[in-house]
């Protein structure tokens, strides 16, 4: 008995602390993330504040949250998009980023352009699923020969190559980019030949340092 009264409770908390993720994405769509509060948060789901910060310390917490559900979000709409060539299957995987991001751009600049002020409380090499299929079709174009050296610096390469795409095309939205697909398209495709051409070494599992 006493086992399901304590299951039913850690349904019903997951259950609120996903209606509170699913309320932070709306609220930052509309409104950024300077638009994000624990109060407005707390307001949007009728809870009162102090039963947000049962679920979130701060704002990073939110931040971390919106983060890895976003990251859950892009690994699926990824998988939607398999091809049996290896090169075509990681094309795929450029070109859906760059659309997640051109779709929601209050929410990118949230999750992937707002300064990180402590560690995310989830391992952002291991536990990040859409890293995970990244590395995976890196890794079959590596099997193939068309790809030499590590995966995951590879895979790291072309995530720095794409974000700064789209954070061109989101904060600098009246610089003749042409068409922002193809314009990802391009720069992809040319990164994707640079790395082509060389075997590339492993990278450190030192954070960076400024």
């Amino acid at each position: 008995m006493a086992l399901n009264v304590q299951k039913r409770r850690e349904k019903q908390k997951a259950e609120l602390r996903s209606e509170l993720v699913a309320a932070a994405h709306k609220l930052v769509q509309e409104e950024g993330y300077e638009g994000l509060t624990i109060r407005k948060l707390a307001k949007r789901v009728g809870y009162a504040p102090m039963s947000v910060y049962s679920y979130f310390a701060d704002k990073q917490d939110i931040l971390f949250a919106l983060a890895e559900d976003a990251f859950a979000t892009l690994a699926r709409r990824i998988e939607e998009h398999p091809a049996d060539d290896p090169v075509e299957a990681l094309r795929a995987v450029l070109v859906e980023y760059a659309t997640f991001g051109l779709e929601n751009p209050n929410e990118y600049r949230t999750v992937f352009m707002t300064e990180k002020q402590k560690p995310p409380t989830f391992d952002t090499k291991d536990d990040n699923p859409a890293m995970k299929v990244l590395i995976q079709r890196v890794e079959a174009c590596v099997r193939a020969g068309k790809l030499r050296g590590d995966p995951r610096a590879i895979a790291t390469m072309l995530w720095t190559v794409g974000h700064g795409a789209v954070s061109l095309l989101i904060t600098f939205p009246f610089y003749p980019f042409g068409e922002q697909q193809v314009f990802v398209t391009r720069v992809g495709e040319m990164m994707l030949e640079a790395i082509a051409a060389h075997e590339i070494a492993p990278l450190s599992d030192e954070p960076a340092t400024c």
